[in-house]
């Protein structure tokens, strides 16, 4: 999806020094420097990518199609495409993912879950006889 594609805009930003409490729902593109306690959503009518920095703490559930972290998430993160935990990266939660890139010094305490990719079912071959 974002090999042939442009990825999205970032169009929001959590600045470093501001905490949110409540759940957040964004649309393209984000990026958190500061705190959430709250689940942070893409909407689902398009390409989504959520960018957690370095300096960022997010407690609750991250949604998104393309998810990079490199801060510290406590709950579930859920990346529909692709999910990239930078060296600085923790996670306390389960993690659910379709391709994952996971540098060295990246932390998990949680499990796996990589999404199965729907392969498309083609129809059976018929092989031609010699029938007179």
């Amino acid at each position: 999806m974002f090999s042939r594609k442009k990825q999205p805009p970032i169009k929001s930003l959590v600045a470093q020094g501001t905490k949110i409490e409540g759940n957040v729902l964004f649309a393209e593109g984000m990026r958190i420097d500061g705190e959430v306690v709250g689940d942070i959503r893409a909407g689902a009518e398009q390409p989504s990518i959520l960018v957690i920095s370095e300096t960022a703490r997010v407690e609750g559930a991250v949604h998104a199609d393309h998810v990079i972290i490199n801060g510290q998430v406590l709950g579930p993160v859920h990346a529909g495409e692709l999910l990239e935990l930078q060296p600085k990266a923790q996670i306390t939660g389960n993690v659910h993912y379709r391709a994952l890139e996971m540098h060295q010094g990246a932390v998990i305490a949680g499990q796996l879950f990589p999404t199965a990719v729907l392969v498309e079912e083609k129809p059976p071959l018929k092989l031609a006889s010699n029938n007179p």
